[in-house]
């Protein structure tokens, strides 16, 4: 099996800031609650963009920052949960912007926890000899499903894309992968879709919320869990122990779940990455935004061992470990 690193980082976000203040003005909330209850200052939301510019962007930041041409890349997977059409998929948008004419290119859909799955498809890929570059990005841009007069969820979430790039290495790299589906607790955050009327009379089939909808309280307890029991498994697969890993960098929904998580496996806060409070919760690019920031930023030192775990929609939760 060959051994699989990430070579390459890029992340984009949109250029619109919106601050706990201005919601305000539009729902009854204010930036102390706001704050003590996600941690959650600011987020980015699309304007003028759409998915396909921030996926293009971050892609394209990956490719320069792993010294890989779009002609290299055989694989381009999509994590998200808003692509801008049904098709062609994201992934094939992707393809043809950068030029990756060599590439098979498809999404997945595993909400806040895509990046990591589709992390996992890419390494399996490449490992296994399928493939010999993959690129993976993450992009959703929730903006669109937010019913903006909810205080329960339009504080949460905001729009952005992150992507790295796998290819073969030597010792270093990826050392094992976690995911697990929880379809019984999916009804605990939804994403309606478009009403559906029998063609020949009209009746309404099926009609669905158009907004995000969630039970914060049982998301609460969801993630607290999983988080924890994604870390302790991928930590077993990868023959590890948590006093070996030198980072954490957990989905960016709330930061009263990453401190959960810090004080039930005694472990600082300082070693979790956090960037909620800039760009709140950006579903499948958050993981990927934070990690292309660490990079940016050295906070990932060459040898240092990092676990990037997430949870959300599906229900869904996975981890990876990762080498530098």
């Amino acid at each position: 099996m060959k051994k699989v690193i990430i070579s390459g980082t890029g992340r984009s976000i949109p250029r619109l800031c919106i601050t706990n203040e201005e919601i305000s003005k539009y729902v009854d909330t204010n930036d102390e609650w706001i704050v003590s209850r996600t941690g959650i200052s600011e987020r980015r939301i699309c304007q003028e963009e759409e998915a396909i510019d921030l996926a293009v962007e971050s892609a394209r930041k990956a490719l320069k920052s792993s010294s890989i041409n779009a002609d290299d890349i055989d694989m381009i997977i999509v994590a998200t949960m808003t692509a801008d059409m049904a098709t062609p998929s994201m992934a094939c948008m992707v393809q043809k912007e950068i030029g990756a004419s060599k590439a098979t290119a498809f999404d997945i859909n595993a909400a806040c926890t895509g990046f990591i799955f589709a992390l996992s498809v890419g390494e399996s890929f490449i490992s296994s000899g399928k493939a010999s570059n993959a690129l993976v990005v993450g992009v959703d841009t929730l903006s669109k499903y937010i019913n903006w007069q909810d205080r329960t969820t339009s504080v949460l979430f905001g729009d952005g894309a992150g992507a790295a790039v796998l290819t073969t290495g030597n010792q270093s790299g990826i050392r094992s992968f976690y995911t697990k589906s929880y379809g019984d607790l999916g009804c605990n955050i939804e994403v309606g879709g478009a009403p559906i009327r029998e063609i020949f009379t009209g009746k309404l089939l099926r009609e669905k919320h158009p907004y995000i909808s969630m039970n914060g309280k049982e998301v609460f307890k969801f993630a607290s869990f999983a988080m924890i029991d994604a870390i302790e498994n991928v930590l077993d697969k990868g023959q590890l122990s948590i006093d070996d890993i030198d980072l954490i960098i957990p989905h960016q929904a709330n930061k009263r779940i990453i401190e959960y998580a810090s004080k039930r496996m005694k472990q600082p806060i300082e070693k979790f990455y956090m960037n909620m409070d800039r760009f709140g919760n950006t579903s499948s690019a958050s993981v990927a935004i934070a990690l292309d920031e660490a990079m940016e930023k050295n906070i990932i030192k060459k040898g240092q061992k990092v676990i990037l775990t997430g949870f959300g929609g599906g229900l869904t939760a996975g981890a990876v470990l990762v080498e530098f």
